[in-house]
């Protein structure tokens, strides 16, 4: 047999090789040709400035947030950040740091704070106005949590925003990134908050639209270093060493809070799943039943509460309980049961009612699956029934003189292994004695007869 010769690459066809993947690679991932820096800078340089239909279009742009988040309509919410004009002074801020243009960062600034200014008076007002209460409000909770995946979305975002707008052919990204990162809702969500004198709808909404500007601005200026953008005057590298050190020094410090705020979100949605999985396991039990559930995150931990109805619990009832919570990763500290229905609130009609058809379907559940058993049980033993009358007649037709026959199945156990095997037994009893040729014949007939190999036929010659 020959063996097959494999090509043996040499240290030049590699080095050749992988500086050709390179060279492809480098072709692949290469912007700078499609871009046009001057295009890009004077896009951005424009749309800095809150002045002529700018402010009118803010404007609309906040009520219309402002009425998604009142009505948790997102599709509302989707459209006034299409038509929001914030993106563009965050960018010329970014823009300004890059190339540094030191008036450029200060009207930026200048016209950032104008338009965030203008949007949370606008959605104060329409607050204080609006005649709709919020029993719900989904997506203004939605905006007081922000964590490291809204800095993400920020950064890649911002890389996403600056790349569009170099490019020389535009496409619809710049569209994408305004719904992606989610400027307007926050300054909505805290015109919201001065209203109802809730800080929970300021801080954590300002925090999130911080994120935002700033992650932004720092794509945007990572991205003007990359593509090469000249710069508008020289700053000397000592300067320059003190600007950078400052930026990542107040990113790391912007990071942090979300990074922690990220890992109590997680941690809360685990509990939640946790939770909803130990009452779907102990919704009914013995003659009680849980008709209700709630979750609490607190400042360090999470508290699950379960109101139960019925019949008092014993203590081996709420230890039962207890273990099933731990399995569930749920520590006893943090499960609370409470027996009496009608310390929480009045059970309602349809309350009532829900919980009653809930413990009924769970009870004809439980009875359809033990039918099933019992059915496949019953088809198990019919199964093993013995034709013992058919057979008998059978017989009869071939051995006129047999008197007596019966047949039952048993076990037979090797005793020095104690293996047990199924076995029937057949006892026959004739006229006279009949000889062991007789027997063997008759056996190997219900063998074929009855489809097994595991048949004794024993003679009774009383």
């Amino acid at each position: 047999m020959k063996r097959k010769n494999f090509p043996i690459f040499t240290s030049q066809e590699d080095h050749c090789f992988m500086s050709k993947f390179r060279q492809r690679f480098k072709e692949i991932v290469n912007i700078s040709k499609d871009v046009d820096w001057a295009i890009a800078s004077e896009s951005i340089r424009k749309n800095i400035y809150f002045k002529g239909p700018n402010v009118w279009i803010l404007v609309a742009a906040v009520t219309i947030a402002a009425i998604g988040l009142n009505i948790n309509s997102i599709p509302m919410i989707i459209g006034a950040m299409l038509i929001s004009p914030l993106m563009g002074p965050i960018m010329g801020f970014g823009l300004g740091l890059g190339v540094n243009d030191t008036s450029l960062i200060k009207e930026s600034l200048k016209h950032l704070g104008i338009m965030v200014l203008v949007s949370i008076l606008a959605s104060t007002l329409y607050f204080l106005v609006t005649p709709l209460e919020l029993d719900n409000p989904t997506e203004l909770m939605a905006r007081t949590r922000p964590t490291i995946y809204d800095v993400l979305v920020a950064l890649f975002g911002g890389f996403a925003g600056i790349l569009e707008t170099s490019r020389k052919e535009k496409g619809l990204v710049i569209a994408g990134v305004a719904i992606a990162t989610t400027l307007l809702p926050p300054l909505c969500a805290i015109g919201y908050g001065i209203v109802t004198l809730n800080h929970i709808y300021i801080i954590g909404p300002f925090y999130l639209f911080f994120i935002n500007i700033a992650f932004i601005a720092l794509a945007t200026f990572i991205m003007v270093k990359y593509l090469k953008f000249p710069l508008v005057k020289v700053s000397d590298s000592t300067k320059h060493r003190r600007v950078s050190g400052t930026i990542a020094a107040f990113t790391l410090i912007l990071i942090i809070p979300s990074i922690i705020s990220a890992l109590m979100v997680i941690q809360e949605n685990q509990f939640r799943q946790n939770a909803r999985k130990f009452v779907a396991d102990n919704k009914s039990f013995n003659k009680s039943y849980i008709y209700d559930h709630e979750v609490k995150h607190e400042k360090m931990s999470n508290i699950l509460s379960i109101y139960v109805a019925g019949e008092p619990l014993e203590s081996s009832d709420k230890e039962l309980l207890y273990r099933s919570a731990e399995s569930c990763g749920i520590g006893r500290d943090q499960l609370i049961i409470i027996e009496n229905p009608y310390t929480r609130y009045e059970l309602s009609e349809s309350d009532m009612l829900k919980t009653f058809f809930e413990r009924s379907d769970k009870e004809i559940k439980r009875r359809e699956e033990l039918l099933l058993q019992l059915q496949e049980e019953l088809r198990t033993i019919r199964d093993k029934e013995l034709p013992v009358a058919q057979i008998a007649k059978e017989l009869l037709t071939q051995y006129p003189d047999l008197t007596g026959f019966s047949m039952s199945r048993g076990s037979e156990v090797t005793l020095d292994s104690l293996n047990e095997t199924e076995r029937i037994f057949v006892l026959v009893k004739w006229k006279k004695p009949v000889n062991d040729e007789v027997i063997i014949k008759l056996q190997k007939w219900l063998c074929v007869r009855l489809e097994t190999d595991n048949i004794t036929v024993i003679q009774d010659k009383r």
